[in-house]
């Protein structure tokens, strides 16, 4: 029995199930498919910071601005999702100093809270900071818990008529008059879906789903690790306040650290290298800001792929392509009722669904606003029912699995 919607999204992670909550709040008539569990691609697979938007002033004040923006939203709406921390970025002794009052004037710049704190002060927060610590500034990042924030988007989607299928694979897309006319859905769907508009947000994933209706869709993925070790002994996240590079970043959660991470490119977001290097590379530079993270027992290791969009980087080595986010209207290409949203930060997803779903608005003709960014998320006070919606989804990542249904 064919499945007839408004609109197929493709892809279940923050992004993909984002789009799906805004369209049904907006009286769409959505069915989201995954090929695994909720989240169980690159937002699952993060390290669980919330950007402040403070890692990209200096040198993209667009995508920082949009940081900071989104940041505000997800603290009003996302409830449990998130974990109000703040955040330090620290210069020490070999980093230059210059950097440090670049970023702060980029931060400045763009209306991102920033203070330079006492050293003394930082070491309450921290107390196991460097010694060769010279200058910390302060700025509003927190930690979230991408388990919990996809399956809320999906729970909430549901609640306004979504239909939400995880462990069902896209196999295959028919074009006939320059229209995607059906698409075959594997697994706990089994059938044929007709839409009126195909959203792909298959991240990493994307230019697989968009070869099937013929159309290039360019990433380059890149490999990160995140280690995460025990550690009780963190306040704030800690940034290394330089250029980005491997191992800069720590995040804490409630008995752990997450330590990342690296950026290497790969060619199959499925099948690549998992080097041990960079497992002692992220380990050894995060100590560089904590020293006694180098002897914390390792809980668990894991990596993540980011979906970066870079049609002429091809061999870009991945930090200098950008983070921000490009949504592809296919139309352009001869597909007139197709889509792609792809790059992006997952702090930034909600902007990203809201721009694709007032594209996919104006192709059906429906005339309604966005209201993601002031209703709250289904269940957000809620940790227990936040972590049904998970279990339901089959919606647990690596990320925060140590706090998630604990």
């Amino acid at each position: 029995m064919t499945i007839e919607t408004d609109v197929l999204v493709v892809g279940g992670g923050a992004t993909g199930a984002g789009v799906a909550r805004d369209l049904a709040l907006r009286g769409v008539d959505v069915v989201l498919t995954d090929r695994g569990g909720l989240a169980s691609g690159t937002s699952g697979r993060s390290h669980g910071l919330l950007h402040s938007g403070a890692r990209y002033a200096e040198f993209d004040p667009v995508g920082a601005e949009e940081c900071i923006d989104e940041n505000r939203i997800l603290r009003a709406i996302a409830g449990e999702c998130i974990r109000e921390t703040g955040g330090l970025f620290v210069q020490l002794a070999d980093d230059d100093p210059d950097y440090f009052e670049e970023k702060r004037r980029g931060c400045e710049a763009v209306g991102i809270p920033v203070e330079t704190v006492d050293l003394d002060a930082a070491r309450k927060q921290v107390p196991g900071l460097s010694t060769d610590a010279e200058r910390v500034m302060e700025v509003p990042d927190a930690v979230v818990y991408p388990s919990r924030l996809v399956a809320a988007n999906a729970a909430d989607a549901r609640e306004n008529g979504a239909a939400i299928h995880p462990h069902a694979p896209l196999e295959s897309l028919t074009v006939a008059d320059g229209r995607v006319s059906t698409a075959r859905v594997g697994g706990s769907v089994d059938d044929v879906v007709e839409p009126q508009f195909v959203v792909n947000a298959a991240g990493a994933w994307a230019g697989e789903v968009a070869a099937m209706a013929g159309l290039d869709v360019e990433m380059q993925p890149t490999r990160g690790v995140m280690v995460s070790v025990e550690y009780d002994d963190l306040g704030p996240v800690l940034n290394r306040c330089r250029d980005p590079d491997d191992g800069d970043i720590i995040v804490p959660h409630e008995r752990e650290a997450v330590l990342g991470t690296t950026s290497v490119p790969v060619q199959d977001p499925d099948e690549y290298e998992r080097a041990d290097w960079e497992v002692e590379k992220t380990v050894e530079e995060c100590a560089a800001m904590v020293p006694a993270v180098a002897d914390a027992p390792v809980v668990r290791e894991w990596w993540g792929v980011r979906p970066l969009y870079a049609p002429d980087e091809a061999e870009n080595e991945g930090r200098g392509i950008s983070r921000g986010f490009f949504l592809l209207d296919h139309a352009a290409d001869g597909v007139a009722n197709a889509a792609s949203i792809v790059g992006g930060k997952l702090t930034t997803y909600r902007q990203m669904a809201e721009v694709t779903s007032d594209l996919v608005c104006e192709n059906l003709g429906v005339e309604a606003d966005c209201v993601t960014a002031a209703q709250r998320l289904a269940g957000a006070d809620d940790p227990d029912r936040l972590d049904e919606f998970v279990a339901e989804f089959d919606g647990q990542g690596p990320t925060d699995e140590d706090v998630v249904g604990g």
